[in-house]
């Protein structure tokens, strides 16, 4: 049988693309999401419409006590998680002197504090296994920063610093721990956006033009796999070329 993936934030965009990519890896694949029911079945089924296993589980990953029984659902049912992808994000953008704290907290909560509670509830069966990956998807921003963002950029460089210390800690046990890092990428929230702006955002892009979820996935699947294994503590930028150099 295949590995055990668990992606979180798998309803739509990044998260259903990577959910699918490891799918089409072999993996058995477990999602959560924290309120689209109408998102979750569509990422079930196009993960059953390539012949792959899927289950689907709600849990807000601010909430310890809720990572802690997805885990436990998704255990019982396909056993110990052994690939781990980071992916559920919130924004509350708004200029830095406005900003609330309820809208700061929020994002690192979820976006930050989210990957170390689903890092600390997998790591023991990944320890007693000797065997894990782990990809937190992070973005451009968190290395580059961005205006009206200063919660997201915070959270997002947060990741790396967790990641490189996950890394270090666990690489003795064969775990790896990297971070993927998206620029601009076609999603739901992209297209609800003005046209200037994509055509803006596609025009400083170096290769010219906004990324796919599929390419965020196929990433993730890659550091997720056996040929990954020498790969840890790295920010790998699918971004067309726009954090370069950072």
């Amino acid at each position: 049988m295949g590995r055990v993936a668990f992606v979180t934030g798998a309803s739509r965009g990044i998260g259903r693309a990577v959910a699918v990519a490891l799918a089409t890896a072999g993996a058995r694949v477990a999602f959560c999401y924290s309120s689209d029911d109408v998102g979750a079945k569509e990422t079930e089924g196009a993960i059953e419409q390539i012949g792959g296993e899927a289950l689907a589980v709600r849990a807000d990953v601010a909430d310890a006590d809720s990572v802690n029984d997805a885990f436990s659902e998704v255990e019982g049912a396909l056993g110990p998680v052994e690939l781990l992808v980071n992916n559920a994000g919130i924004t509350r953008d708004g200029l830095l002197m406005r900003m609330s704290d309820e809208h700061w907290d929020a994002v690192i909560q979820t976006n930050l504090t989210g990957a170390f509670h689903t890092i600390r509830r997998a790591t023991p069966k990944m320890m007693k296994g000797r065997f894990g990956r782990i990809v937190n998807v992070s973005s451009v921003s968190g290395q580059t920063g961005q205006a009206g963002q200063a919660n997201y950029s915070a959270a997002k460089a947060g990741l790396v610093g967790l990641t490189r210390a996950v890394a270090r800690e666990l690489a003795p046990r064969n775990i790896t721990c990297n971070v993927v890092a998206p620029g601009p990428i076609v999603t739901a929230m992209t297209d609800g956006l003005p046209d200037d702006w994509r055509a803006w955002a596609a025009q400083t892009v170096p290769l010219g033009r906004l990324g796919t979820p599929e390419e965020v996935g196929a990433v993730v699947a890659f550091l997720c796999s056996d040929a990954a294994a020498y790969v840890t503590g790295a920010i790998v930028p699918v971004d067309g070329g726009l954090g370069m150099g950072h």
